[in-house]
């Protein structure tokens, strides 16, 4: 009988579309699932408070879902190499299988865990789980990875469409003893206090809650999505963004639905732009691979020499969602209450952030990495450059968000501001973006002191965006 085969999961939380789990399937011979917990082989970047808070429940749900095809979760402590050749020992394994991984500190644990396993003797490997496209398999015409977009997603598309998804195996073979596992709460996943109310009404992490997401944005949001996904006070976008993150569903599986939905008749042209935000997660992952220094370091070199401002009461304004302007603020509560930002307005606050208090992206990318639940380091790098202006495929320097018409434009009857920052709820539309401007007796009637019931502005914007300028200036290119 062939010997049993440890299947190493990560990002890769799911059953179905699960290539190491079909490996392993294929072997013959016992399987056994094994998570590692070992935040301190994750480099700079460990698991922030809200990951942590989704990893919890998706790590229940999983284990359910193994449970049910007579198969076991098991839970260990790392570090990994040590914790994979220990549950060899205990389970005879002749193999290891996982699926790949892109973050700098990963590839390189990964890379030295197969090699320590292929020394012990071991059939060591990996897959594609995460990923359309392989980063190393897309290239420029000279042969170098590509910095802008479109030209990438053009040369994605003409491979192809990717394979089908496997569907999720009926049962998985058992070992005749299962290994010791750790109690999930061992991990200290979950908060010690209890700030996690909006994120437990929000969401329902693991891979049975990304297909209930999945089935809402093909029957009500994909014939739509084109015309609102910028809108924050609609349901517009997807929200798959922390299940693709933790491996619930795959981009596979994402792309075969919609491209089925539109053969039955669905938005081709709503469509093609939702199968291009799958496009900037694999541009982003494609970065990151090519040059792994950016989530600290600007793409663009010459931005390390960028004058950035010390303003740390600023920066806690700007956390707490007290900047004074509405839209800013109500982006950064809804961050902070669900631990999600809807993706025109994280334009939005970043924007604030970078150019109107000049302060380093990277102290964004710091804050979105500890309170999203779909934290992800080659998109939370690529979004964060992006505005900053530094990055590949960037914002051209002189962009700089106008929160007030940004406001208007997206949220124009001020529903999402009403939303959460409900001390402005009282305002008419017309005032809601820009409270400052108006008449004292229409504050009074809303029950508005600004300064009071709400912050007056941290800056002006105007003024904000001349200083923005004249610093981006010394940083541009000639001519």
């Amino acid at each position: 009988m062939p010997g049993t085969t440890l299947v190493w999961l990560r990002h890769d939380l799911r059953l179905a579309d699960n290539p190491a789990l079909v490996a392993a399937g294929r072997r013959g011979g016992p399987v056994v699932p094994v998570v590692v917990w070992a935040p301190e082989e994750e480099g700079d970047w460990a698991p922030g408070g809200a990951s942590r808070w989704w990893l919890h429940r998706s790590l229940a749900a999983l284990a359910a879902d193994l449970e049910a095809r007579g198969s076991r979760l098991v839970l260990r402590r790392g570090p990994t190499l040590a914790a994979l050749r220990e549950l060899a020992a205990e389970t005879g394994a002749e193999a290891v299988l996982w699926n790949r991984r892109y973050e700098p500190a990963a590839i390189a644990r990964d890379a030295a865990v197969k090699e320590a396993l292929r020394a012990d003797g071991l059939v060591a490997g990996s897959a594609n789980a995460a990923l359309l496209v392989e980063p190393w398999t897309i290239a420029t015409r000279a042969g170098a990875p590509f910095q802008v977009f479109t030209p990438f997603w053009k040369a994605v598309l003409a491979a192809g469409a990717p394979p089908e998804p496997e569907p999720a195996p009926a049962t998985l073979p058992r070992p005749d003893a299962w290994p010791v596992s750790l109690p999930l709460d061992a991990l200290a996943l979950d908060p010690t206090i209890d700030w996690d109310a909006g994120l437990r009404a929000t969401w329902t992490p693991g891979e049975a809650g990304a297909h209930v997401r999945l089935a809402r944005v093909l029957d009500g949001i994909l014939d739509g999505y084109r015309a609102r996904r910028d809108r924050p006070d609609v349901d517009g976008t997807t929200r798959l963004s922390p299940h693709l993150h933790h491996g619930e569903i795959g981009p596979r599986q994402v792309w075969h639905a919609v491209a089925d939905a539109v053969a039955a008749g669905a938005s081709a042209s709503s469509a093609e732009k939702l199968l291009a935000e799958l496009g900037w997660r694999e541009f982003s992952y494609h970065l990151l691979y090519h040059v792994p220094r950016t989530p600290l370091e600007p793409l663009r070199e010459r931005f390390a020499a960028f004058p950035w401002a010390d303003d740390p009461a600023g920066l806690v304004a700007w956390q707490r969602g007290r900047t004074g302007y509405p839209i800013v603020d109500a982006g950064m509560r809804q961050l902070w209450q669900t631990g999600w930002l809807h993706n025109r307005v994280r334009m939005i606050v970043a924007s604030f952030l970078v150019k109107d208090l000049l302060l380093p992206w990277q102290e964004g990318a710091r804050w979105f990495w500890d309170t999203l639940v779909d934290a992800d380091l080659a998109a939370n790098t690529q979004g964060w450059q992006w505005t900053a202006g530094c990055g590949a495929d960037a914002a051209p320097y002189f962009r700089v968000f106008n929160p007030v018409l940004q406001g208007r434009k997206f949220d124009p009857d001020g529903a999402y501001v009403r939303r959460y920052v409900p001390e402005l709820a009282g305002l008419d539309a017309s005032r809601i973006h820009a409270p400052w401007e108006a008449p004292a007796a229409d504050l009074r009637a809303a029950g508005v002191e600004l300064g009071a019931t709400y912050p007056g502005r941290v800056v002006d914007h105007g003024e904000a965006r001349t200083r923005a300028l004249a610093a981006l200036a010394e940083v541009s290119e000639p001519g």
